[in-house]
């Protein structure tokens, strides 16, 4: 901006004074252009503006609202710049000759000195370059390795209220990582708040909930990366249609936009979704929505899957493809945590469970412990107190007119 100051909302803003053109010289090679650019380190954390002050290096100014994020200085139109690969010395993965913008303090919205975002070392997580999953405390390298010794999901003492109802008390669950994990429990026995509790919709009065050791409660993005939910409402954005949905969920969880689309046309074709993506989601039956929001669940590849009611309203085939999904995604070291009110697939399915009645975990272990000698139905109707009393209702059996 040139010329005379700009009041903006009453405060007089001085001119910016002009910038200088850059010289285009249709001789000057890429490899040379680039040496009279600023000197940009790889790491982002610097930049050099010219040799008479190379011995003062700051941290990279960024202009959160108008500058390009990715890179910084000019090049050629005709002359793009290339992007460099180089290996970071530090994590053995593969970097990009580009200045990064420093990261912002949403919370102060204010942009942060390199060395703070970046926390201490015990803070520090490693990316996996397929799947863009963050996977806090592991060993660096493009694979991320999971302690097997940790449990993909740990929830003690977690205690809820809504004014004098007591919905959750004092629940207790250990969901180890690769397993497929069944909670159970009649109408209002807790399930959904203490699903929404574990995925981070709501908050505990009380308790410690921790995601592949990484604790809910001190850090809830780290931990909410590990999960992919899929809610017992189906609240979502029905005036997208299925390919904008499934693209939303992906990028908010930072995938790049081509690994979106292909992640996307992959799982609606696995969930039979390839000839509805373009249609309204308001369009869709219950099964087709519960299908899609599913899948956009798992279009990043997370470790953790928070399952309410999966199966409700989804047709019998649908059933039988989700679970073969399910099923492969355990058997490579995913861990699958849901509510379901059918015991028979919960009792095929499940390598674990936990009965909870009236907020409280009453039963839990392996489905053969649970079950004992009864059936995993028959052992959730004792442990719910039994079958109600139908008496009373004998002027049912008279009909009318």
């Amino acid at each position: 901006m040139t010329g005379a100051p700009a009041a903006i909302d009453g405060v007089v803003v001085p001119p910016m004074p002009p910038l200088p053109a850059p010289a285009v010289d249709p001789a000057v090679t890429p490899d040379s252009a680039r040496k009279s650019e600023a000197s940009v380190p790889s790491d982002g954390g610097a930049v050099q503006t010219s040799s008479a002050d190379a011995e003062n290096v700051a941290p990279a100014s960024v202009d959160v609202d108008t500058a390009d994020a990715t890179s910084v200085g000019t090049s050629s139109p005709a002359e793009p710049r290339a992007e460099v690969e180089e290996t970071d010395v530090a994590t053995g993965v593969a970097v990009v000759d580009r200045v990064e913008a420093a990261p912002v303090d949403v919370a102060h919205d204010e942009v942060l000195p390199v060395e703070e975002a970046q926390g201490s070392a015990d803070d520090q997580a490693v990316v996996d370059p397929d799947s863009a999953l963050v996977a806090p405390d592991v060993a660096p390298g493009p694979a991320v390795v999971v302690d097997a010794d940790v449990p993909a999901l740990r929830v003690r003492g977690v205690t809820k209220s809504f004014g004098d109802t007591r919905a959750v008390d004092g629940i207790d669950l250990t969901v180890p990582a690769g397993t497929f994990y069944g909670l159970v429990g009649p109408n209002g026995a807790g399930k959904t708040t203490t699903l929404s509790m574990i995925a981070g919709l709501l908050q505990p009065d009380r308790g410690e909930i921790s995601v592949n050791g990484v604790d809910a409660g001190s850090r809830p993005r780290d931990a909410k990366r590990l999960m992919g939910v899929l809610p017992d409402r189906l609240r979502t954005f029905d005036r997208l249609t299925g390919r904008q949905l499934l693209y939303y969920c992906g990028v908010l969880r930072g995938l790049d936009s081509a690994v979106v689309e292909s992640r996307a046309a992959d799982l609606a074709r696995a969930f039979d979704l390839a000839d509805a993506l373009g249609r309204p989601v308001s369009d869709y039956s219950a099964g087709m929505t519960k299908k899609v929001m599913l899948a956009g669940a798992m279009i990043h590849s997370p470790r953790l899957l928070v399952l309410d009611e999966p199966f409700e309203a989804v047709d019998p085939v649908s059933s039988s493809v989700i679970l073969e999904i399910l099923s492969a995604y355990v058997a490579h070291g995913g861990t699958v945590i849901l509510s379901s009110h059918g015991m028979d697939l919960v009792e095929r399915v499940c390598s674990r469970v936990a009965v909870i009645v009236a907020g409280q975990v009453l039963a839990e272990g392996t489905v053969d412990d649970v079950r004992g000698e009864l059936t995993l139905e028959q052992r959730f109707i004792e442990l719910a107190g039994g079958l109600s009393d139908v008496e009373g209702l004998e002027w049912l059996h008279t009909f009318s007119g």
